[in-house]
C-alpha cells in the first residue's frame, strides 16, 4: 500500500485582515504539520477573505496578497499546501488557487466556473478561466505556470476543483480524472443554508467515486464579512467512501480534519473501471512537475467528527441556532461592539433575538473556555465571569417599552425571557412621550386624532417613540442594537420604519415567523442537544403574535391585520421564490389551503402582492441580515425588486375575473 495523509482546514476569515489572516493560516499549517500530513487545502480566497466585494479591484489588494504569500512559504517547507488569492494576469482578474510545494510555489490553478447566483456576485470581479488553457505569470521576474493546470509532486497526481467548479455538470474533475489524477483538491468558500450539508457531502463523495480519485474539501468558517456564514464542514472522501470529516459551527480560529489515503487502491479502482481509458495527455497538458519526497505513513482509521446533533431528528433547528450564535459572536468582535442591545416586546421576535444571544455565549464558552472572553478582550468587564449567564449578563442588555395599550402579559413575559436568559432588563414606561408627540400634532393641525381615521399614524408612532431609548442604551453601553423585524413581516412591510426595524444588525430577516414560532417552542420544551430547554419561551408561545398598538379594546393581532401565517409565507415562496404570477399563486394556495374559500383566499393573494410592491423601499433600508437559505429577501444579496413599479395590476385584475368566474360556475 502506498498510504498519504491529506488534511482540510476550515478558518475563521475577515476581508483585509492580512496580519489576522496570515497568523490563522500559519496556525492551519501548523496543525496539520503535528497532525503528520502532507498534504493541505486551505479554503478559497483565504489570503484575502472571500467577502472582499469591490476591493477586489483594488491594486493594493493585489499587492498585500502577494505579499502575504510570500511570507507564508516558508511554513510550508516539507509540506504541500493550497492558498487561495486573486491575481491579475494579463487582462483578468482571477481566482485562484496556489499550490506551494516544500516552500516553493508551482503552480496556480484558476477558477473555471464563477458564482453569479444570489448572495454570489463572482463575475463582477473575476473572469472563468477557459478549459484546456495555459499561460504564464510573471512576478518580480519570476515566472509560473497559470491557468488550467495539474501537478505531479514525488509521484502523486493532484489538481483542483475550485468551489462552483464541483457544483456544475461540466466540473473539471472529469478532465483530471482522465489525467490520472490521484487527490483532488477543492478549496471552497461555501456559504451555510439549511440543509446544504447534504448536497456537499453528494458532490464530493460522487466526485470521488466517478473519477476514482481521492477528494480533499475545505471551506470557510464564521460571519466573514456580515452576511454569509460559514459552517466549516471539511470533507475527505476516497473512491466514494467518506473517511474524514470535520465539525461545523465552531468557535474556533481555524480546524484541521486529516485522512490517511491508499493510493493504490483508488489506483487499481480507476484501472478496474469498466470504460475508464489510460492516463491520456494532449500537446501541453501534461503536469507541471514539482519534486517533493513523501514521508513513510502508517495507516490510520477513518476521521469522522461530526458532532451528535448533525444526525439531530431536529436538524434544521439545530442549524439555525448553531449559525445565529455563530454569526452573532462574529459580528460583535469584527464590529468591536461591546455587547448587544434588545428592545424585548415579550413577543416571539424579540424573545428569540435575547435567547440567541444566551446561546451564543452558552456555545462560545462550551468550544473555547475562558479563551471566548479572551477573544472579547476589549471589553472591560469581561474578567473573571466565569460562567455563561454572567457573560450572558455583561453582553446582553434588555428592554421592555410600554405604551398605554402594553399589557401585562407581554410585560411578564418580557420579564421571564429575561430571567431565563440572564440579561440586564429594564423597563421604561413611553406612554408620556407617545401623549407628547400627538399632542404636539394635534395643536399645529388643530385636529384631535382618533383610531377611525388615524389608525396607522397612532399606532406608528408608538413603535418610532421606543427607538430613541433603545438606541440610547445602545450608545451608553458601546453596544449593538438588534432590529426584531422577520422575513414574513419585511415581505408585506407589516414594520414600522424606525420603529422596530432600528438597529444595526436584523439576525432574523431571513426567518418566516410561522418557522421561528416552531422553533421556540422547541426551545421552549426541548433545546439544543447538550443544552437546557428554556421553559420560560412558555410565557411568549401561548400568546397570538400582535404589535399591541392598538387599543386592548380592539384585540388586534397580526394574523387579523394581515393573513394566516403560515398562508402568508406560502404565498410568498410561490410569489417570490417561484416567480408565479398572482393566479398561478392563487391556484396553488386552494390546492395547499383548501379550508378557506376562494373570494377569502383571493383577497389575501392580493394583498400580499399589494403589500409587497409598495414596500420594496422599507426592504431597501432593513438593516443587515443574516442569509440561511435561498428564499431571502434582502435586495443587497439575494432578491433584488424595482422600488417603483407597475405593482402587479393587470394580473390582478386577472386574478378577480378568474374568481369572479368561479362565483358564476363553481364546477368548472
Amino acid at each position: 500500500m502506498r498510504l498519504l495523509k491529506v488534511a482540510a482546514a476550515v478558518l475563521n476569515q475577515t476581508p483585509l485582515d492580512w496580519n489576522g489572516n496570515r497568523q490563522r493560516i500559519l496556525g492551519a499549517i501548523a496543525q496539520a504539520r503535528a497532525q503528520q500530513a502532507s498534504v493541505l487545502c486551505l479554503p478559497e480566497l483565504c489570503i484575502t477573505g472571500y467577502g472582499c466585494e469591490d476591493a477586489f479591484q483594488s491594486p493594493n489588494t493585489m499587492r498585500q496578497a502577494w505579499r502575504v504569500l510570500e511570507e507564508l512559504l516558508p511554513a510550508t517547507r516539507g509540506l504541500i499546501v493550497s492558498f487561495g488569492l486573486p491575481l491579475l494576469y494579463r487582462h483578468g482578474l482571477f481566482n485562484c488557487a496556489a499550490l506551494a510545494v516544500d516552500g516553493r510555489i508551482a503552480g496556480f490553478v484558476a477558477k473555471r466556473f464563477l458564482a453569479g447566483e444570489g448572495i454570489h456576485y463572482e463575475p463582477r470581479w473575476f473572469k472563468a478561466w477557459p478549459t484546456g488553457v495555459r499561460g504564464e505569470l510573471t512576478v518580480d521576474g519570476r515566472a509560473y505556470p497559470i491557468g488550467d493546470l495539474h501537478f505531479e509532486c514525488g509521484g502523486v497526481g493532484i489538481g483542483f476543483e475550485i468551489c462552483e467548479d464541483a457544483w456544475v455538470a461540466a466540473r473539471p474533475g472529469t478532465a483530471l480524472a482522465m489525467r490520472g489524477v490521484d487527490v483532488i483538491l477543492n478549496p471552497s468558500a461555501s456559504h451555510f443554508a439549511f440543509g446544504k450539508i447534504e448536497v456537499r457531502k453528494r458532490f464530493v463523495l460522487e466526485g470521488s467515486r466517478a473519477f476514482c480519485a481521492n477528494y480533499v474539501y475545505a471551506n470557510l468558517l464564521g460571519n466573514e464579512a456580515g452576511r454569509a456564514i460559514y459552517d466549516g464542514g471539511a470533507l475527505i472522501a476516497s473512491a466514494g467512501r467518506l473517511i474524514g470529516a470535520g465539525p461545523r459551527f465552531g468557535f474556533y480560529d481555524w480546524h484541521v480534519t486529516s485522512a490517511v489515503l491508499d493510493l493504490d487502491a483508488t489506483r487499481l479502482g480507476r484501472a478496474r473501471q469498466p470504460g475508464s481509458p489510460p492516463p491520456a495527455e494532449g500537446a501541453g497538458a501534461g503536469p507541471v512537475h514539482a519534486p517533493f519526497a513523501f514521508p513513510e505513513t502508517p495507516f490510520a482509521p477513518p476521521a469522522l467528527e461530526a458532532s451528535p446533533w448533525e444526525s439531530s431528528r431536529h436538524l434544521k433547528e439545530e442549524e439555525f441556532m448553531r449559525a445565529e450564535a455563530l454569526a452573532l459572536f462574529d459580528y460583535l468582535r469584527r464590529s468591536r461592539s461591546r455587547g448587544f442591545v434588545v428592545s424585548l416586546s415579550g413577543g416571539a421576535d424579540s424573545s428569540a433575538i435575547s435567547c440567541l444571544v444566551h446561546l451564543m455565549v452558552a456555545l462560545g464558552t462550551r468550544d473555547l473556555g475562558a479563551g471566548f472572553a479572551a477573544k472579547l478582550d476589549y471589553i472591560p468587564g469581561l474578567d473573571g465571569l466565569g460562567d455563561a449567564r454572567a457573560l450572558t449578563g455583561r453582553l446582553l442588555t434588555t428592554v421592555y417599552q410600554a405604551s398605554a395599550n402594553s399589557g401585562a402579559v407581554t410585560r411578564q413575559a418580557a420579564r421571564a425571557v429575561a430571567e431565563a436568559v440572564g440579561s440586564r432588563h429594564y423597563e421604561f414606561d413611553v406612554g408620556p412621550l407617545v401623549r407628547g408627540y400627538v399632542e404636539t400634532v394635534e395643536a399645529a393641525l388643530g385636529v384631535k386624532l382618533n383610531w377611525r381615521e388615524h389608525d396607522v399614524a397612532l399606532q406608528n408612532i408608538q413603535a418610532r417613540v421606543r427607538s430613541p431609548g433603545a438606541w440610547m442604551l445602545a450608545n451608553l453601553n458601546g453596544a449593538l442594537l438588534l432590529a426584531t423585524s422577520n422575513r414574513s413581516e419585511a415581505a408585506v412591510g407589516y414594520a414600522t420604519m424606525d420603529g422596530d426595524t432600528s438597529g444595526g444588525l436584523s439576525p432574523l430577516a431571513g426567518i418566516d415567523k410561522a418557522w421561528l414560532r416552531h422553533w421556540l417552542h422547541w426551545l421552549e420544551t426541548t433545546g439544543p442537544l447538550g443544552l437546557h430547554p428554556i421553559p420560560a419561551l412558555a410565557a411568549v408561545t401561548r400568546q397570538a403574535p400582535t404589535a399591541e398598538l392598538r387599543p386592548p379594546d380592539r384585540h388586534q393581532t397580526d394574523e387579523h391585520d394581515l393573513m394566516p401565517y403560515p398562508l402568508l409565507d406560502a404565498i410568498e415562496r410561490a410569489a417570490i421564490r417561484d416567480k408565479q404570477a398572482p393566479l398561478e399563486v392563487f391556484q396553488r394556495m386552494q390546492t395547499q389551503f383548501p379550508e378557506y374559500p376562494a373570494p377569502q383566499l383571493a383577497s389575501w393573494v392580493e394583498r400580499f402582492f399589494r403589500l409587497w410592491c409598495r414596500n420594496q423601499w422599507k426592504r431597501e433600508r432593513y438593516a443587515p441580515s443574516f442569509h440561511l437559505d435561498d428564499e431571502n429577501l434582502d435586495p443587497k444579496t439575494w432578491c433584488r425588486w424595482p422600488i417603483l413599479s407597475g405593482g402587479f395590476e393587470h394580473e390582478l385584475a386577472e386574478l378577480r375575473d378568474h374568481v369572479a368566474a368561479l362565483a358564476r360556475d363553481p364546477v368548472s
